[in-house]
Protein backbone atom coordinates (compact mmCIF):
# COMPACT_ATOMS: atom_id res chain seq x y z
CA UNK A 1 0.00 0.00 0.00
CA UNK A 2 1.11 3.34 -0.40
CA UNK A 3 -0.55 6.71 0.78
CA UNK A 4 0.09 10.37 1.37
CA UNK A 5 -0.94 12.04 4.60
CA UNK A 6 -2.20 15.48 4.55
CA UNK A 7 -2.60 17.93 7.62
CA UNK A 8 -1.76 21.01 9.02
CA UNK A 9 1.72 21.58 11.03
CA UNK A 10 1.35 19.99 14.40
CA UNK A 11 -1.41 17.77 13.56
CA UNK A 12 0.11 14.67 13.76
CA UNK A 13 1.31 13.05 10.78
CA UNK A 14 4.64 12.13 11.46
CA UNK A 15 3.14 9.79 14.87
CA UNK A 16 0.65 8.40 12.51
CA UNK A 17 2.97 7.75 10.06
CA UNK A 18 5.18 5.78 12.84
CA UNK A 19 2.81 3.92 13.70
CA UNK A 20 1.84 2.75 10.16
CA UNK A 21 5.30 1.98 9.89
CA UNK A 22 5.33 -0.48 12.52
CA UNK A 23 1.70 -2.10 12.05
CA UNK A 24 2.20 -2.40 8.36
CA UNK A 25 5.99 -2.59 7.69
CA UNK A 26 5.93 0.11 5.44
CA UNK A 27 8.22 2.80 4.60
CA UNK A 28 8.16 6.51 5.79
CA UNK A 29 9.58 8.45 2.59
CA UNK A 30 10.36 12.03 4.87
CA UNK A 31 11.53 14.77 2.30
CA UNK A 32 13.81 15.95 5.22
CA UNK A 33 15.23 12.44 6.02
CA UNK A 34 16.02 12.19 2.11
CA UNK A 35 17.85 15.13 1.24
CA UNK A 36 20.44 14.09 4.73
CA UNK A 37 20.61 10.90 3.60
CA UNK A 38 21.13 12.06 -0.15
CA UNK A 39 24.03 14.20 1.19
CA UNK A 40 25.85 12.19 3.52
CA UNK A 41 25.27 9.42 0.51
CA UNK A 42 28.62 11.02 -1.70
CA UNK A 43 26.16 10.36 -4.80
CA UNK A 44 25.59 12.02 -7.88
CA UNK A 45 22.45 13.39 -6.90
CA UNK A 46 23.97 14.05 -3.24
CA UNK A 47 26.52 16.47 -4.43
CA UNK A 48 23.89 18.13 -5.94
CA UNK A 49 21.74 18.35 -2.67
CA UNK A 50 24.65 19.30 -0.42
CA UNK A 51 25.79 22.23 -3.21
CA UNK A 52 22.15 23.90 -3.48
CA UNK A 53 21.92 23.23 0.92
CA UNK A 54 24.83 25.11 1.25
CA UNK A 55 24.28 27.79 -0.98
CA UNK A 56 21.38 28.49 1.29
CA UNK A 57 18.93 27.93 -1.97
CA UNK A 58 15.52 25.78 -1.84
CA UNK A 59 15.76 22.18 -3.17
CA UNK A 60 14.31 22.20 -6.48
CA UNK A 61 10.78 19.77 -6.59
CA UNK A 62 13.10 18.09 -9.65
CA UNK A 63 15.61 16.90 -6.98
CA UNK A 64 12.90 15.43 -4.59
CA UNK A 65 11.26 13.37 -7.47
CA UNK A 66 14.22 12.28 -8.28
CA UNK A 67 14.90 11.02 -4.93
CA UNK A 68 11.62 9.31 -4.74
CA UNK A 69 12.41 8.13 -7.64
CA UNK A 70 15.75 6.74 -6.69
CA UNK A 71 13.71 5.12 -3.35
CA UNK A 72 10.99 3.73 -5.06
CA UNK A 73 12.86 1.90 -7.64
CA UNK A 74 15.15 0.26 -4.95
CA UNK A 75 11.88 -1.46 -4.28
CA UNK A 76 13.13 -1.95 -0.39
CA UNK A 77 9.47 -2.18 1.28
CA UNK A 78 7.35 -4.54 0.49
CA UNK A 79 4.54 -3.38 2.93
CA UNK A 80 4.49 0.04 0.88
CA UNK A 81 5.23 3.76 1.19
CA UNK A 82 3.78 6.56 3.27
CA UNK A 83 4.48 9.97 1.71
CA UNK A 84 5.21 12.72 3.83
CA UNK A 85 6.10 15.94 3.61
CA UNK A 86 5.14 15.95 0.02
CA UNK A 87 3.90 16.78 -2.04
CA UNK A 88 2.62 20.29 -0.71
CA UNK A 89 1.14 21.80 -3.28
CA UNK A 90 -0.72 21.17 -6.65
CA UNK A 91 2.51 21.40 -9.10
CA UNK A 92 4.11 18.97 -6.49
CA UNK A 93 1.12 16.19 -6.57
CA UNK A 94 0.96 16.20 -10.52
CA UNK A 95 5.23 15.76 -10.42
CA UNK A 96 4.50 12.90 -8.05
CA UNK A 97 1.60 11.52 -9.93
CA UNK A 98 3.31 11.62 -12.65
CA UNK A 99 6.17 9.46 -11.53
CA UNK A 100 3.93 7.24 -9.76
CA UNK A 101 2.07 6.77 -13.38
CA UNK A 102 6.07 6.27 -14.90
CA UNK A 103 6.85 3.62 -12.05
CA UNK A 104 3.34 1.66 -12.55
CA UNK A 105 3.14 2.43 -8.55
CA UNK A 106 -0.54 2.69 -7.11
CA UNK A 107 -1.27 5.90 -4.94
CA UNK A 108 -4.01 3.83 -2.62
CA UNK A 109 -4.78 6.73 -0.16
CA UNK A 110 -4.75 9.64 0.96
CA UNK A 111 -5.69 10.54 4.96
CA UNK A 112 -6.27 14.11 5.61
CA UNK A 113 -5.93 14.99 9.07
CA UNK A 114 -8.61 17.20 10.09
CA UNK A 115 -8.18 19.89 12.67
CA UNK A 116 -9.47 22.82 14.86
CA UNK A 117 -7.32 25.51 14.65
CA UNK A 118 -7.57 27.03 18.26
CA UNK A 119 -7.15 23.39 20.02
CA UNK A 120 -4.36 22.97 17.69
CA UNK A 121 -2.42 25.92 19.14
CA UNK A 122 -3.15 24.61 22.26
CA UNK A 123 -2.14 21.49 21.52
CA UNK A 124 1.11 22.62 19.71
CA UNK A 125 2.50 25.34 22.30
CA UNK A 126 2.58 22.06 24.95
CA UNK A 127 4.53 20.08 23.15
CA UNK A 128 8.49 18.82 23.49
CA UNK A 129 10.45 16.35 21.42
CA UNK A 130 13.20 13.92 22.58
CA UNK A 131 17.14 15.34 20.77
CA UNK A 132 17.59 11.76 20.89
CA UNK A 133 14.86 9.86 18.88
CA UNK A 134 12.80 12.53 18.09
CA UNK A 135 9.57 10.89 20.17
CA UNK A 136 7.27 13.81 20.55
CA UNK A 137 5.71 14.56 23.81
CA UNK A 138 2.78 17.05 25.28
CA UNK A 139 2.15 18.81 28.35
CA UNK A 140 -1.53 18.13 27.84
CA UNK A 141 -2.20 14.12 26.00
CA UNK A 142 1.10 12.92 26.67
CA UNK A 143 3.75 14.11 29.05
CA UNK A 144 7.56 13.44 29.71
CA UNK A 145 7.63 10.13 31.95
CA UNK A 146 7.53 11.43 35.92
CA UNK A 147 11.53 9.53 35.44
CA UNK A 148 12.31 12.20 33.21
CA UNK A 149 13.76 9.34 30.37
CA UNK A 150 12.20 9.41 27.05
CA UNK A 151 9.77 5.90 26.74
CA UNK A 152 11.72 4.93 23.91
CA UNK A 153 15.15 5.68 23.99
CA UNK A 154 15.57 6.96 27.84
CA UNK A 155 16.98 10.20 26.66
CA UNK A 156 16.91 12.78 29.27
CA UNK A 157 16.85 16.35 26.90
CA UNK A 158 13.71 18.00 25.85
CA UNK A 159 13.46 20.55 23.64
CA UNK A 160 10.60 22.76 22.38
CA UNK A 161 10.62 23.88 18.97
CA UNK A 162 11.02 27.23 18.62
CA UNK A 163 8.61 27.95 16.11
CA UNK A 164 5.94 26.01 18.14
CA UNK A 165 4.10 29.66 19.88
CA UNK A 166 0.54 30.97 18.96
CA UNK A 167 2.27 33.44 16.60
CA UNK A 168 4.44 31.51 14.62
CA UNK A 169 1.97 28.38 14.12
CA UNK A 170 -0.59 30.61 12.96
CA UNK A 171 1.70 31.69 10.16
CA UNK A 172 2.21 28.21 9.36
CA UNK A 173 -1.20 27.52 9.72
CA UNK A 174 -1.77 29.88 7.03
CA UNK A 175 0.69 29.17 4.42
CA UNK A 176 -0.77 25.24 4.88
CA UNK A 177 -4.18 26.56 3.53
CA UNK A 178 -2.80 29.04 0.74
CA UNK A 179 -0.57 26.29 -0.57
CA UNK A 180 -1.25 22.33 0.71
CA UNK A 181 -5.25 22.37 1.72
CA UNK A 182 -6.15 22.38 -2.15
CA UNK A 183 -4.51 19.13 -2.68
CA UNK A 184 -7.84 17.76 -0.33
CA UNK A 185 -10.09 18.74 -3.49
CA UNK A 186 -7.43 17.12 -5.57
CA UNK A 187 -7.22 13.84 -4.15
CA UNK A 188 -11.04 14.12 -3.22
CA UNK A 189 -11.66 14.22 -7.50
CA UNK A 190 -9.24 11.29 -8.02
CA UNK A 191 -11.31 9.35 -4.88
CA UNK A 192 -8.62 8.30 -3.39
CA UNK A 193 -8.80 10.84 -0.14
CA UNK A 194 -10.63 10.05 3.41
CA UNK A 195 -10.88 12.36 6.73
CA UNK A 196 -9.94 11.16 10.03
CA UNK A 197 -10.07 13.53 13.22
CA UNK A 198 -6.52 14.35 14.01
CA UNK A 199 -7.20 16.28 17.59
CA UNK A 200 -8.45 12.57 18.79
CA UNK A 201 -6.40 10.39 21.29
CA UNK A 202 -3.29 9.08 19.49
CA UNK A 203 -4.24 5.72 19.28
CA UNK A 204 -8.12 6.67 18.45
CA UNK A 205 -6.72 9.00 15.39
CA UNK A 206 -4.53 5.75 14.15
CA UNK A 207 -7.91 3.37 14.90
CA UNK A 208 -10.03 5.50 12.50
CA UNK A 209 -7.02 5.50 10.13
CA UNK A 210 -6.63 1.47 10.38
CA UNK A 211 -10.88 2.05 9.47
CA UNK A 212 -9.89 3.94 6.62
CA UNK A 213 -7.22 2.00 4.75
CA UNK A 214 -9.13 -1.44 5.28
Amino acid sequence: MNLIVLGPPGAGKGTQARILVEERKMAQLSTGDMLREARRSGSAIGRTVAEVMDRGDLVTDEIVIDLIRERLESADSPGGYIFDGFPRTLAQADALGALLDDLDVRLDAVIEMQVDDDALVTRITARSTCSGCGEVYNDLTKPIPADGKCSVCGGTDFQRRADDNENSLRTRLMAYYKQTSPLIGYYHAKGVLSSVNGLGEIQDVAAEIRSALG
